[in-house]
């Protein structure tokens, strides 16, 4: 139902400045702490011994610089000990001779640690680029103008450190109008990565040479059947080609029959006739409109995708009219199902409401801040959205 009222603008949050300290003061900190520690140590009583603390200054040189740097403020911090040794009990007294030796043990492990930090770190680098890269190979992003509808796109990742998961959207432009996928694929991350990439690259394939948008429908539910079928398979066959369980030993279910993916297919024409529109068990978009917002909830929806095997479906097409300056907002499940620490669900509609006068990008930059303000930085599922406006 239409949204009569609108909700109050809430109150943009005062920006809190954060002080962020000179990192050329934070190198020479450890440089003073030498200076410091090796004069007073020196002016102490003979019973007062401060060398041992100088171990502080690689310590902190390590978590602000690399490991050259902290090799160098190690080897300071030596002749720093020596002198005291020097000038105070000689560097020939045991207790001298076990400071040295003591830090130079230590040092060596410091910038040892440094140096796998180092590695480690560039070996994420690498691998956030390489997802960077997967990224815009499977899941590319939409263009911003399509015929005579404006897109924006976004990608939330639940997946620490990924790029991409089992949500997609696609756009494909026909001779008549544009085709527009949007999926969630069962379970999130990298794993179900793979039943991303089929469903995209068999939509990218046949969404211009289907006529009809149930017969596109039938040929993404067939690829993804038959990819299940062959998973299926595989795991059967890797089941058969393994050594007999030991006694007690349970077999790990298989789960490749339980896969599928909801999907909602939709056919935007450039003549501005209406939109048609095949819901696979996904949640329905939502058609902004000056005078309110209306979920476009399929009367007769379809099976979600890879599931078409189990009972024979019949696509049942939906149509609504998308005039210009109207926008549909499509989003996955990962959106809806997010929580906060009261375990509450993101209200999506009441925060649309309060922004959709936006821009269709800018209107994401705000969803997209106040849903991971709403979890608290980090999603459990996968979350996509899309935003297409028809322009006048």
């Amino acid at each position: 139902m239409p949204l009569r009222q609108r909700p109050e603008e809430p109150r943009p949050r005062a920006r809190r400045r954060s002080w962020r300290p000179d990192r050329r003061a934070l190198t020479a900190l450890p440089l003073a702490l030498i200076v410091v520690i090796t004069v007073v140590d020196i002016l102490s009583p003979a019973q007062v011994h401060l060398g041992p603390l100088l171990i502080v200054a690689p310590a902190l040189t390590a978590s602000i610089a690399g490991p050259r740097a902290t090799a160098g403020v190690a080897l300071l911090a030596l002749a720093a000990l020596t002198i005291i040794g020097a000038v105070r009990d000689g560097l020939t007294s045991i207790n001298i001779e076990s400071q040295l030796g003591a830090l130079i043990v230590v040092s060596v492990l410091i910038v040892g640690l440094r140096v796998l930090r180092d590695r480690h770190e560039r070996e994420l680098a690498r691998v956030r680029s390489v997802s960077e890269a997967a990224q815009r190979v499977l899941l590319r992003p939409l263009p911003e103008r399509l015929g005579p509808l404006h897109l924006a796109s976004v990608y939330l990742a639940a997946e620490a450190e990924a790029q991409v998961g089992g949500d997609l959207y696609a756009a494909a432009r026909t001779a008549t109008g544009t085709r527009l996928l949007v999926g969630d694929v069962r379970g999130k991350g990298l794993s179900s990565l793979g039943d991303a990439a089929l469903l995209l690259g068999a939509f990218r394939a046949a969404a211009h040479l289907h006529a009809d948008l149930p017969d596109l429908a039938a040929y993404l539910d067939g690829s993804v059947c038959w990819d299940l079928a062959q998973l299926a398979e595989q795991s059967r066959q890797a089941r058969l080609a393994r050594p007999s369980l030991r006694q007690g030993q349970q077999e790990a279910p298989d789960e490749g029959g339980e896969s599928f993916i909801t999907a909602v297919l939709l056919d935007i024409p450039d003549d501005g006739s209406p939109v048609r529109l095949i819901d696979c068990g996904h949640p329905p978009p939502l058609l902004l409109r000056p005078e309110g917002i209306t979920a476009v909830a399929a009367r007769h929806p379809a099976p979600p995708l890879g599931l078409g095997e189990l009972a024979p479906v019949e696509y049942e097409v939906e149509t609504f009219p998308l005039r210009p300056g109207d926008r549909l907002l499509i989003y996955t499940d990962g959106v809806i199902e997010a929580r906060d620490a009261q375990r509450r669900f993101y209200p999506l509609t009441e925060r649309v409401a309060a922004w959709q006068a936006e821009r269709p990008a800018a209107l994401l930059n705000r969803l997209r801040r106040d849903l991971l303000a709403h979890v608290g930085g980090r999603l459990d599922d996968d979350a996509a959205m899309v935003v297409v406006e028809r322009l006048p």
